[in-house]
């Protein structure tokens, strides 16, 4: 399971993108930059595959020689316990095949814009001797700006020469093959240029324009079947658009654009008013090409042989017997015309089956420990090119002897193959340098690179050097050294002290800032919060919690006290009937009753009289409470000392 995982200890993985036959993306964070990524990790079921691993790792650095605007940025590439991945720039948005599904149909004028920047890029590629191979709407990526980008540039040359069969995967790319490559040949930067052809008739139509059930079957079309006229499917498509994507389709590469500037070239003044009715584009015919010759309509005519020939009554002449010489001599001419034809197709059939083969491949031979002459010679005896030669420190290999080769010693790769040397120079001394004050990651890759034996740092505490930063070294700035034997040592800062934050609780915001400049830490009141505890102005919580470790500079935040909340206060009015009871009702006159009315609520309560008063008759009164939330009130009327009527009150909720 990626997800969490830490890349060399560098990138955090986030969540998972997406995936193919080589391997899976995901959506990372550069824990050093502080910045979104995307990894791509090799599938771990094709990790013993040593040929797809170092062609992955190969192509990978060569593809970060690419500097554009519409090319997705390669920023590391590298292998951790057996995990090999590429650090690439992280696009936010979709694929092209996404955008065309959800977008379809795409205005010709934002069809044509895609496609300059796509073949903008790909001709900055070129230019860099660098071929694509699988060009393809899953492999262009565009942001919410509309800003294209190609990825995996140089990748899909590792899977195809892999041993391992990815029918998936091919099926996920064979819509968009070039006729070379679909009988088994090298791809060409002619292979992009058509490529380019098959994404721009996908933009314009919303489909591929070759399917199947299955990548044999879509590859064949692609050998045998024209691309089908975009006009026809939609007239509303300018000529010229449609002329593109003929010319790029060309079965025949030398039929297709040059170069990926002239298409380029040709994209921008396709939408012109001058070229809207421009006619439709022909191949030119050349000498040698079978060419279709129009049939002479004459009484005597051959017609369609599995056609029934009626002659018209009114036309019908004697009929002339033919000479037996003639009839023979006409008989011999066809029997030749026949065998010419089949022997035509014997050898393009056999020509079809000789480009299909795989090419032979040969084990470049162990030229380690020889000098440049014999290992030339070697190489050149095995059928291979010998390339470029490149210089190297080696304290094992004699000055002028081969050190390796790339691709490396060993390796199967096909006859005509270029092969590149590297040539020790000997175990040089070099002069180390003054690294203090400097990032140690940052001089641990220069060091790596020198071939130092070892690089390794110890860590301490500093107030004035920053974390990370190299504090002191050995051996010393101005040393002699052969790196090889060579261990360098560094002493790197861990940046201040950490503290332990102490319980804040109680404290107010005096306190809180005497805390904070004697520590050298900031201390924020993140909110307000009433409490029935805390009293107002004073701390609640707190985050980091007591006992967090901190560093000078790191942030606090605290919850402040209101005191407590005020609480909601309601008036409910009751009218009451007090009823007049006298001992004898028939004596005159009648004898005042005294009448108490006792009330509970925030302003009153039961141990003193509301009001007092005496009566005579029955009596109505109306009483008025003020109850607060989460409180009940009530009254209670006494009549000689006798409660006579009582009610509690809740406090009302609407």
């Amino acid at each position: 399971m990626m997800i969490g995982k830490r890349i060399n200890d560098r990138y955090k993985v986030v969540s998972a993108i997406g995936g193919g036959g080589m391997a899976n993306v995901f959506l990372a964070h550069d824990m050093i930059l502080d910045r979104d990524v995307a990894v791509k990790v090799l599938r771990i079921d094709l990790a013993d595959e040593s040929n797809l691993i170092r062609r992955f790792q190969r192509e990978a650095q060569s593809a970060t020689s690419l500097v554009h605007p519409n090319i997705v940025s390669i920023y590391d590439v590298g292998e951790e316990n057996d995990l090999h991945y590429i650090v690439m720039e992280y696009v936010e948005g979709m694929d092209l095949k996404q955008y065309i599904n959800e977008n379809h149909p795409i205005p010709f004028e934002k069809a044509v814009a895609i496609m300059l920047q796509i073949v903008s890029a790909v001709s900055v590629a070129h230019s860099a001797h660098i071929v694509h191979r699988d060009l393809k709407p899953q492999n262009i990526l565009i942001d919410h700006d509309g800003v294209v980008k190609i990825t995996d540039f140089g990748i899909a040359m590792a899977l195809s020469e892999t041993s391992i069969t990815q029918t998936n995967s091919l099926l996920g790319s064979v819509h968009y093959l070039s006729p070379e490559q679909a009988r088994g040949g090298m791809a060409t930067q002619k292979s992009d240029i058509y490529s380019l052809g098959i994404v721009l008739y996908e933009l314009l139509t919303g489909k591929v324009p070759h399917d199947g059930e299955s990548a044999v079957s879509i590859a064949i079309k692609h050998l045998q079947a024209s691309i089908p006229s975009i006009r026809d499917q939609n007239p509303q498509i300018p000529q010229s658009l449609e002329n593109i994507v003929i010319r790029a389709t060309a079965k025949d590469p030398f039929l297709r654009y040059q170069t990926a500037e002239e298409m380029e070239a040709d994209l921008k003044t396709a939408l012109n008013p001058e070229r809207q009715n421009e006619a439709k584009y022909v191949f030119p015919m050349e000498d040698g090409d079978t060419k279709t010759i129009p049939i002479i309509a004459t009484k005597n005519a051959m017609q369609n042989l599995d056609e029934t020939v009626v002659a018209a009554a009114a036309e019908e002449k004697p009929a002339v017997e033919e000479k037996p010489v003639k009839k023979k001599k006409s008989n011999k001419k066809k029997i030749w015309i026949i065998s010419a034809v089949v022997f035509l197709f014997a050898i393009i059939i056999v020509a079809l089956w000789l480009m299909g083969r795989p090419p032979a491949t040969v084990k470049i031979p162990n030229v380690a420990n020889d000098t440049k002459e014999t290992a030339v010679q070697k190489l050149q005896d095995a059928g291979f090119v010998v390339g470029e030669t490149f210089e190297k420190n080696s304290d094992k290999i004699d000055e002028g002897n081969i050190i390796e080769t790339d691709p490396e010693i060993g390796a199967a790769e096909e006859k005509g193959a270029t092969v590149n040397l590297y040539i020790s120079i000997g175990a040089k001394k070099i002069t180390v340098e003054d690294y203090t004050g400097k990032s140690y990651d940052s001089v641990k890759q220069v060091l790596d690179q020198q071939g130092y034996k070892k690089v390794s740092y110890t860590e301490e505490y500093s107030d004035s050097v920053d974390s990370g930063t190299i504090i002191s070294q050995d051996p010393t700035a101005g040393s002699e050294v052969v790196a090889a034997d060579t261990e360098i040592s560094f002493t790197v800062s861990k940046g201040p002290q950490p503290m332990t934050l102490k319980d804040l609780s109680g404290f107010n915001q005096v306190g809180l800032d005497d805390y904070a400049s004697s520590n050298g830490i900031d201390i924020t009141v993140s909110k307000e919060e009433y409490s029935d505890t805390v009293g107002a102005g004073q701390v609640i919580s707190q985050n980091p919690k007591a006992g967090a470790s901190l560093n000078k500079g790191d942030k606090v935040e605290v919850v402040m006290s209101k005191g407590p909340k005020e609480k909601e206060v309601k008036t409910v009015k009751r009218t009451i009937n007090i009823p007049y009871e006298p001992e004898d009702p028939n004596a005159d006159p009648l004898v005042p009753q005294h009448i108490q009315i006792y009330i509970q609520d925030k302003n009153n309560s039961m141990t003193t009289a509301y009001k007092e008063m005496d009566i005579t008759k029955d009596t109505t009164e109306t009483l008025s409470f003020d109850i607060e939330e989460g409180t009940q009130g009530g009254y209670k009327v006494v009549r000689d000392n006798t409660v006579i009527l009582e009610e509690t009150i809740d406090y009302p909720n609407s």
